[in-house]
């Protein structure tokens, strides 16, 4: 950073800014740096220069000016006298290294990219503290919404027990689609596509690639200790069915696709020991901490507050020991918002720049275990098809007795060829409840497991 003139004075020094990418989010972030140069250069107390943008065709980049494009990323991240890298290009290689490279000069580094810091987070974190230089990445969870400072700054001096996360829009458009008109899910899906909710190729999203790499860096900023993508179990919602949505609706739910980050056992305030299970649930008592991530589709109550988050929107809740019951809701994705988080952390890696400090760093000194998936309480909706017989029931529910799971609440429904059973279990380990639902599907008077889901909280 050059300062030819009095310090304090924004017109004293020129912090120099080098894009990597120039699409959606990019192109906005260019877009602003641009036109709020005199606000930011007030805010920060200097000027904030946009010094080079690197793209793999400058040639399809006529709104930017054409003095700032390159080809050539490795030549922006290696210049001495660009300040601070703002990467927006996404992937994993070459970008991990075009970062390390910056942040091992000394260079402050802003990116959006969930893939790379769920991937190797720590590998990025290791060459910042080396090198004394900031790691900020707001934007690469939720968009817009201000979530990664709140949980690594505000609430810091707090016990946070868990967060759950409507991470994805595209998934959350479907869902409600498929709520609000009763359609298919391949016929909502076709729908986000038509209006741009979905991607050509929607994998990333349906399949809960996206909202996976988001509970990692979630779960490893909350609870201070490292979490990966590797770490996190991942279901999409493509087996997520019309039925399965109208069953969720006779009980007083919606389905959600959710990313889950808790943490398990010790002193946990509120009942968040339970997997996720509301008050009153039954707790499964553990003393021994350990973290959970994992992201799959839910039976929410119509009362939780994630329950009325509709469209393309993304929202997190947060459980504190002291803070209590936090919403964050907003734009999960989009130019615009994303920019606008991009910006905020361009801000304040400048503004310690300018101060001579930084940063927080990586806080990962709680290293808890990861505790695998099968472990993790959790509650089961299960509908069977049933043969209309007396001792159905029964044998049903000594089956569940058997396998240590407890019935919560059970309907009969129908009869002859129509007959079901409509259960909700009480808290159970997932590997015991996966178990036990193969074995009632075994039973000679079961015709077909319909519907399992995961519930979380009371539902009627």
């Amino acid at each position: 950073m050059t300062s030819p003139g009095k310090p304090g004075d924004p017109a004293a020094a020129v912090l120099r800014v080098g894009v990597l990418g120039a699409g959606v989010v990019g192109s906005q972030v260019i877009r602003l740096l641009l036109e709020q140069a005199d606000d930011l250069a007030a805010r920060v107390g200097a000027r904030v220069e946009l010094a080079a943008v690197a793209v793999r065709r400058p040639h399809r980049h006529a709104e930017v000016p054409a003095g700032l494009l390159t080809d050539d990323a490795a030549a922006v991240v290696a210049d001495p006298s660009i300040d601070v890298i703002v990467e927006v290009m996404g992937g994993i290689d070459p970008t991990r290294e075009l970062l390390l490279t910056a942040l091992r000069r000394g260079a402050s580094v802003v990116t959006a990219n969930k893939a790379l810091l769920a991937e190797d987070g720590p590998t990025l974190y290791a060459a910042a503290d080396a090198a004394g230089a900031d790691l900020y990445f707001e934007a690469a969870v939720a968009g817009a919404i201000p979530l990664i400072r709140p949980l690594r700054e505000s609430l810091a001096g707090d016990r946070i027990s868990q967060v759950l996360g409507i991470v994805n829009g595209t998934t959350n458009f479907i869902l409600s689609a498929m709520t609000a008109t009763g359609d298919s899910y391949e016929l909502a899906l076709k729908e986000a596509g038509r209006l741009g909710y979905a991607e050509a190729d929607p994998t990333a999203d349906v399949d809960g690639f996206d909202a996976a790499a988001k509970a990692a860096i979630l779960a490893s900023v909350a609870f201070h200790t490292r979490v990966g993508a590797a770490d996190v179990h991942r279901e999409g919602i493509g087996a997520v069915s019309a039925a399965d949505v109208a069953a969720a609706t006779e009980i007083g739910c919606v389905i959600k696709l959710l990313a889950i980050c808790e943490r398990n056992g010790g002193a946990a305030p509120g009942g968040a020991a339970d997997g996720g299970a509301a008050a009153g649930d039954d707790v499964v008592a553990d003393e021994t901490e350990s973290v959970s991530a994992r992201v799959h589709p839910v039976m929410l109550p119509n009362t939780h507050p994630l329950a009325r988050v509709d469209g393309a929107f993304n929202a997190v809740y947060v459980q504190a020991e002291s803070a209590g019951q936090l919403m964050f809701y907003g734009p999960g994705a989009g130019g615009a918002p994303t920019a606008s988080a991009v910006l905020g952390d361009l801000v304040a890696v400048a503004r310690n720049r300018v101060a001579g400090g930084r940063g927080p760093r990586e806080s990962a000194y709680a290293d808890l275990p990861l505790r695998p998936f099968g472990e993790v309480p959790t509650r089961y909706y299960v509908s069977l098809d049933v043969l209309d017989r007396a001792g159905v029931l029964s044998a049903v529910a000594s089956t569940f007795a058997d396998g240590g799971v407890s019935i919560a609440t059970v309907r009969q429904q129908g009869r002859g060829d129509d007959a079901s059973l409509v259960l909700v279990t009480h808290a159970a380990p997932e590997a015991a409840l996966a178990a036990t639902v193969d074995k009632v599907a075994a039973l000679d008077v079961v015709r077909s497991v319909a519907s399992v889901m995961r519930v979380m909280g009371e539902v009627q």
